[in-house]
């Protein structure tokens, strides 16, 4: 039986998105604005992505931007979506996450992910000798876990801070392939439908049905992430998402750009192609008023039968974004 909106969970995925015109700085500068809004909107968990060599995403070092997160906020839980563990050491990642709940007990989330978050020269040169990193990616999974357990004590390698604190684990995925080891382990599943939707409803099926409970989960647990542009008609979100689809022309074409401002019209800036690739890449994207957002995405939770929904936005204008997170938190709050 699906569950309604108000009955969900909601919250912020940040790709920490550099826009055209401005620096880093001034994204991070506007990522905690975000951040201090969404606790006081009522969002769950706040998390930052591994990005590497990709001009309009700030958050490559994305252990050092949630602790930025969580100093200059209160309750909301902050974490990565995700880490993309084959790039580092599960020691090295068990202490940062380690200090990190050390400094802000309760609130740290673990996601991660297999894949390199960047392309191939690029892991080469995050990776080294390790660039079988992918191939290792379920026994570093069990290594963090160990790294975590007040039973590695007896070890020679510890991870201090991080041994014995309840730091929840979270397996990100993009394909079918971490479905089979999020349900092993017995772990919450997070879904980037935002950017590769195509295998999302069978990918979350076979979770559902191979998971096997777990000390820290008892059921399966989905979490989805899906793009949103929520404005106050319909014509001004179609306006905005623009900056999204420009964006994605990027992706498709391989030329990335600091994100656009939105433009009127886009047939003069896509062609028939990129506009088909880039489609069905957003197939999983809301966009216009309070009301147009809600029936549709009721329909999905509907589908999906989701336990928790995650939104990230990309809209040039700080104050339009913070409109559009602002607008989205009434739909779950139903205000």
């Amino acid at each position: 039986m699906s569950k309604t909106l108000f009955e969900i969970p909601y919250s912020v995925l940040d790709l920490a998105t550099v826009i055209e015109g401005h620096s880093p700085a001034d994204t991070f500068r506007k990522s905690v604005d975000l951040a201090q809004h969404a606790e006081k909107w009522g969002y769950t968990r706040y998390w930052l992505a591994e990005h590497h060599n990709m001009i309009s995403v700030a958050s490559s070092a994305t252990s050092v931007v949630i602790g930025h997160i969580a100093a200059h906020t209160s309750s909301i839980r902050v974490g990565s979506g995700g880490i993309m563990l084959p790039n580092h050491s599960p020691l090295i990642i068990a202490e940062q996450f380690g200090t990190l709940e050390s400094l802000f007990p309760g609130r740290i989330d673990l996601g991660l992910g297999r894949a390199p978050g960047t392309d191939q020269v690029t892991a080469m040169a995050i990776r080294g000798e390790r660039f079988s990193g992918p191939n290792d990616f379920p026994k570093d999974v069990l290594r963090l876990q160990k790294y975590f357990s007040a039973d590695n004590s007896i070890s020679a390698v510890r991870a201090i801070p991080g041994e014995g604190l309840d730091i929840p684990i979270w397996i990100l995925g993009s394909s079918t392939d971490s479905a089979h080891l999020a349900a092993a382990l017995g772990l919450p599943y997070a879904f980037a439908s935002h950017f590769a939707p195509a295998q999302f409803l069978t990918a979350i099926d076979i979770y559902r049905k191979e998971f096997r409970p777990s000390a820290q989960l008892a059921r399966p647990y989905v979490l989805a992430c899906v793009n949103v542009v929520a404005a106050d008609t319909d014509k001004e979100a179609d306006y905005l998402i623009t900056s999204l689809y420009q964006l994605f022309k990027g992706i498709v074409t391989g030329k990335r750009r600091l994100l656009q401002p939105p433009v009127q019209n886009m047939e003069k800036i896509w062609d028939i192609y990129e506009e088909a690739q880039a489609s069905q890449m957003l197939s999983c994207t809301f966009a216009g008023n309070k009301d147009t957002i809600s029936q549709a995405l009721q329909k999905f939770v509907n589908q999906s039968g989701i336990d928790e929904l995650m939104a990230t936005s990309h809209i040039y204008d700080h104050q339009a974004r913070l409109r559009s997170y602002a607008l989205l938190s009434e739909v779950f709050r139903g205000v």
